[in-house]
């Protein structure tokens, strides 16, 4: 595999200006919410797509970068997309990398997840669950067997030298592996794919004392023949690219 290919390009404000604008940190809050000062001294509210605790990445004065929201409907101008720590980028918006691995998918540079002739996003499954990619093959001999279940999960937590999951109790997150398990029972293929949206990363763990049940059922789904994938993420102010597998240490 090649060490990385351009992923997911933030969209180009004009030409040659980096799309996405720089800010200091006043603070985030009732989640999704954070306060920004512009480098012209505007302060602006951002929205934060992150439900996590977001440990290490908030800090006050912090630099962060922010892009604009296009939506006419959306009730804020910005989007929180990436903080600075240590000098590394940090990309913490959860809402990007379900596309991030499934254009890496399409690409073919997840060697694990290669072969397959078709990807589908967000598809029904499991009690009431949408699974975030779904690949099958074509064909007229077509069965349960070249089904295979993807569950992404963004990883932003760094504790010494490695990316660590998850930064909150999550029952979400459990229930989705108890549903992957499922899968794997009814003779499909599951895996269970963490991208780690930072480059500075060793290893990966999971964060057992944050959530003791969610790290007792990942071993149980790894158990049960879930696969389990980590790759690490190159960034810059204008793209997001898959970079390593990460070796996934429970």
């Amino acid at each position: 595999m090649a060490k990385y290919v351009a992923i997911m390009k933030f969209e180009m404000t004009h030409a040659g200006v980096a799309p996405l604008t720089h800010a200091k940190l006043i603070k985030r809050y009732k989640r999704f919410l954070a306060d920004a000062t512009l480098d012209d001294g505007t302060e602006i509210v951002a929205h934060c797509a992150n439900s996590g605790s977001m440990m290490g990445l908030k800090d006050e004065g912090a630099s962060i970068y922010l892009s604009p929201n296009t939506n006419p409907k959306a009730k804020l101008d910005w989007r929180w997309e990436m903080i600075e720590v240590d000098g590394a980028l940090v990309g913490i918006n959860t809402s990007r990398p379900n596309a991030i691995v499934a254009e890496a998918i399409s690409a073919q540079e997840i060697s694990e997840l290669c072969g397959y002739d078709n990807l589908k996003r967000e598809v029904k499954y499991g009690g009431n669950s949408r699974i975030d990619i779904l690949l099958s093959n074509e064909g007229p001999n077509q069965n349960d067997e070249q089904l295979c279940y993807v569950e992404v999960k963004s990883v932003t937590l760094k504790r010494g030298d490695n990316a660590e999951f998850p930064d909150a109790v999550t029952a979400r997150g459990t229930k989705h592996l108890n549903e992957l398990i499922d899968m794997v029972k009814n003779g499909h293929r599951a895996v269970m794919f963490y991208l780690v949206q930072r480059g500075d990363c060793g290893a990966f763990n999971i964060a057992d004392d944050i959530d003791p049940l969610y790290a007792k059922t990942l071993v149980k789904a790894k158990n049960a023949g879930v696969e389990l994938l980590c790759y690490d993420c190159e960034l810059t102010t204008k793209e997001i690219n898959i970079n390593k597998p990460l070796d996934i240490r429970l």
